[in-house]
């Protein structure tokens, strides 16, 4: 009997020291480098919001974030190697809406459960969107283009970002609430997509204001509307699509930090009111302001919320408008 009381009195002991071990590295996160993965094409808005934060918390917490992005399969190839990496909070994913509650519905090649593998972190802001065509297109407001498409069904195309990207669903949207018909030209991501447009490639893009602002601003988009409850200041002059073609049509996405499921609360929280700090800094809301990003900074619980809530809405527009992976 007494050996095995020694027995339990050790165990109990080896359990103890581990425990505190782990407390003593969660007290100490971050000690080394993190590394986020971003499962999108370099340059989208997405992209350009997460790294001007990451840049914000690296400096706060005294390490580096690495950046390191990997496109692929819509998400899918990114988002499956941050969840295979070690949930010790130095590996995290900075994501878009279409990674976790567009594609799972549309590919069935999709190796995760988005409400039970990801840690929510923080809602880093939602990007604002607007219908996009080539500066010289003959369509000049965006009931010009609907009275168009609606006459010629499949004589205009649009592109996107790839199948079940955020401007696919956003133009599936609104060829649903317009009563049209558009030919889809899926590209290999949004910046490309918008590059698209502004080349003639394609007749009309759905796109968000991040990818699409520096080529609005420099002459080789033209703004139709806006899908915003209200006017942008910095597009002035600008109408949305609620005002004009469609009332009560709005659509935006968001980017935002996840880690995997297992990773340390403390841990998680730490990351959290560090995305939520950085985002109080002056010029990191002017830069967002200037990309049409609006600043959110949500807590993991409020993450997770908004997560659960959007991950049925848009299972439900996939399944109505039949949109499915190639």
């Amino acid at each position: 009997m007494k050996v095995f009381k020694s027995v339990a009195l050790l165990v109990q002991a080896v359990a103890l020291t581990v425990a505190s071990w782990g407390v003593s590295a969660q007290a100490n996160y971050p000690d080394k480098p993190i590394r986020m993965i971003i499962p999108l094409a370099t340059g989208s808005a997405v992209d350009n919001a997460l790294r001007l934060v990451a840049q914000n918390m690296a400096t706060s917490m005294g390490q580096p974030i690495v950046i390191e992005n990997v496109p692929g399969s819509s998400g899918l190839i990114g988002a499956d190697r941050m969840l295979k990496m070690p949930a010790d909070g130095y590996t995290i994913g900075g994501v878009n809406d279409s990674v976790l509650t567009m594609v799972p519905h549309i590919n069935p090649n999709t190796t995760f459960n988005t409400l039970k593998d990801f840690a929510p972190i923080s809602l880093i802001g939602t990007i604002e969107w607007g219908v996009v065509v080539k500066t010289d297109s003959q369509f000049k407001t965006l009931e010009d283009l609907i009275k168009f498409a609606k006459a010629n069904p499949d004589k205009l195309t649009f592109s996107s970002g790839g199948v079940g990207s955020p401007q696919h669903i956003a133009m599936a949207l609104l060829m649903q609430r317009a009563g049209m018909k558009l030919v889809h030209v899926p590209y290999k991501g949004a910046t490309q997509a918008a590059v698209g447009a502004a080349a003639g490639e394609v007749d009309v893009s759905f796109q968000g204001l991040g990818t699409a602002a520096a080529l609005i601003n420099g002459g080789k988009l033209r703004l139709l509307a806006l899908s915003t409850p209200k006017p942008l200041p910095q597009f002035a002059g600008v109408k949305t699509i609620d005002q004009t073609a469609l009332p009560g049509f709005f659509f935006n996405s968001w980017a935002a930090m996840v880690a995997p499921a297992k990773t340390p609360k403390a841990i998680v929280e730490k990351l959290s009111a560090e995305a939520r700090k950085a985002m109080d800094n002056a010029d990191i809301r002017d830069r967002f302001t200037k990309l049409g990003i609006t600043i959110r900074g949500t807590t993991p619980a409020e993450f997770e919320a908004a997560l659960k809530k959007q991950y049925e809405l848009y299972g439900n527009v996939i399944k109505e408008n039949n949109i499915k992976a190639n």
